[in-house]
């Protein structure tokens, strides 16, 4: 009989490592630089000199160790502990406890699994609810949507940017397991009043979260600096968790977070253990199983190296650059900055032309593109729920000497942005929109809206992100969110 033919090779010739790093480099030329502080969302650089080195240094030396089982790698367990004290010591309570985890988005999972669990276990609710201010990271409704539980959303104050406290506690029910308050918030940079809404949830009988992914680094040492930072951590009555990222202001790789709970007895929720097969028993404090315990040996090699001292000093010139930078924007006509940043995030609008003092979306997202096109990325949010557009900005101790060059050029680009013509949305374009329902589109029809949106096949964008972002703007959530994910399903595709 014939034999089948030969599949197709999977891979090509085997090629020598140098030409396979070249390649990689090479690539690399592409991305935005993650290095030098001209990139002002996800990355946090330090600026200090051997630092990146240290970290590849100590990964490589537990690439290839296991983390599922510290009985078989004990060096796991005490880099964990190491490294989990360090986060009580600075954020906690006697008796504190926490995992180490891949990134802020896994350790707020963890959070709700656990307030979900908590509550049908000691509480009986059997649909229980995640109440959260309107600006709560988008991590929440991913953990509510994974985990079957009902996110109610409340809107913040509009001039702060800050959770009503007074709001929140009125949407608390008895099918509250967990209330939410962010240390900061992403959007604007600013601080929840986290002692009412811990009270309030406490009253309750509900579990309090802070999402401390950005400011539970920061904060601690831009007190110690000298700055005044209110109260948000463990200390405080009625906080029984809190997720800090040590890739954001501890300068670890990516990612490398900690969840820490309150005490043991809390923690015993976030975990799963399942000894109904015949394999070995499984117990995973987090979603992943297997994993390297390179992660966890760069960010403990990075905390020590840093140390207290090197932490305050970092924590200092982030805020000197946040000062400098503020009283830039805040004497640049037309521009607005909104709440009142906390911990090295900013977000700014910018108005129009009119008297009423409205944002200005267009000309925002021109001088977006402006800025990109001098060397700068300013990341872009869209308006919401009355909060208005605007552009956000991470500091970082690496931004302190770009923040005159910054300003200069932002006068520039501003002054270009206002010269270029409005880019609007057809508002029987608008209306057609908002009828459609998204879930009934089709593959040609959400190619056809992307096409019009400009969003290229196979993930290519436009030389200028407005004419794509006022559109988007416009468009009901619903719509945004089926294009944007169909965008990304155009990018990741072979």
């Amino acid at each position: 009989m014939p034999s089948d033919p030969p599949a197709e090779a999977a891979l090509p010739d085997g090629r020598p490592a140098a030409d396979v790093l070249a390649e990689l480099r090479a690539l690399r030329e592409g991305d935005a630089p993650t290095r030098g502080g001209r990139t002002f969302a996800y990355v946090y650089d330090a600026g200090l000199e051997g630092l990146d080195e240290l970290a590849a240094e100590a990964y490589a030396a537990f690439a290839t160790v296991n983390g599922l089982d510290p009985t078989v790698f004990p060096s796991v367990a005490r880099l964990e502990n190491d490294l989990i004290g360090a986060v009580a010591a600075l954020l906690g309570a006697p008796g504190a406890q926490g995992s180490f985890t891949s990134g802020g988005t896994e350790s707020i999972l963890l959070a709700v699994k656990t307030a979900r669990d908590h509550a049908r276990a000691v509480r009986g609710i059997s649909r229980p609810q995640l109440v959260l201010p309107a600006t709560a990271h988008a991590a929440f409704h991913k953990a509510a949507a994974y985990l079957g539980v009902e996110p109610v959303v409340v809107p913040v104050d509009p001039d702060t940017c800050r959770a009503d406290a007074d709001a929140m506690a009125a949407a608390l029910t008895d099918r509250t397991a967990l209330v939410v308050a962010s240390a900061p918030s992403y959007a604007h940079g600013v601080v929840d009043p986290v002692a009412e809404i811990a009270a309030a949830a406490a009253g309750r009988g509900a579990l309090c979260h802070v999402d401390a992914c950005i400011g539970g680094w920061i904060l601690p040492y831009l007190r110690r600096a000298g700055r005044q930072v209110q109260p948000f951590d463990l200390s405080v009555p009625g906080v029984t968790s809190l997720s800090v990222d040590l890739h954001k202001y501890a300068y670890a790789d990516k990612g490398a977070s900690v969840l820490l709970h309150r005490d043991a007895e809390l923690r015993r929720h976030q975990y799963f253990a399942h000894a109904g097969w015949p394999g070995y028993p499984v117990v995973n404090p987090t979603v992943q199983g297997t994993k390297s315990a390179g992660l966890l040996a760069q960010a403990w090699a990075v905390l020590r190296h840093v140390g207290e001292d090197g932490y305050t000093a970092l924590a200092g010139r982030v805020a000197d650059a946040s000062d400098r930078l503020l009283t830039g924007l805040r004497a640049t006509g037309g521009v607005r900055v909104l709440g009142d940043p906390a911990a090295g995030l900013v977000a700014f609008t910018v108005l129009g032309p009119g008297d009423d003092g409205a944002p200005d979306l267009s000309l925002l997202l021109h001088l977006a593109d402006e800025m990109r096109a001098l060397g700068w990325y300013l990341q872009p949010q869209l308006s919401f729920d009355g909060l208005p557009p605007n552009l956000h900005l991470t500091l970082t101790p690496a931004t302190v000497g770009q923040v005159d060059a910054l300003l200069e050029d932002l006068g520039t680009a501003l002054t270009a942005a206002r010269s270029l013509e409005p880019v609007t949305v057809d508002p029987a374009l608008a209306e057609l929109a908002a009828g459609l329902d998204p879930r009934a589109l089709g593959p040609d029809e959400v190619a056809a809206v992307l096409a019009f949106a400009g969003l290229g096949e196979g993930g290519a964008l436009p030389g200028r992100m407005a004419p794509v972002l006022v559109l988007l703007d416009a468009l009901p959530d619903g719509l945004k969110e089926r294009l944007l994910a169909e965008f990304v399903g155009s990018v990741f595709r072979i």
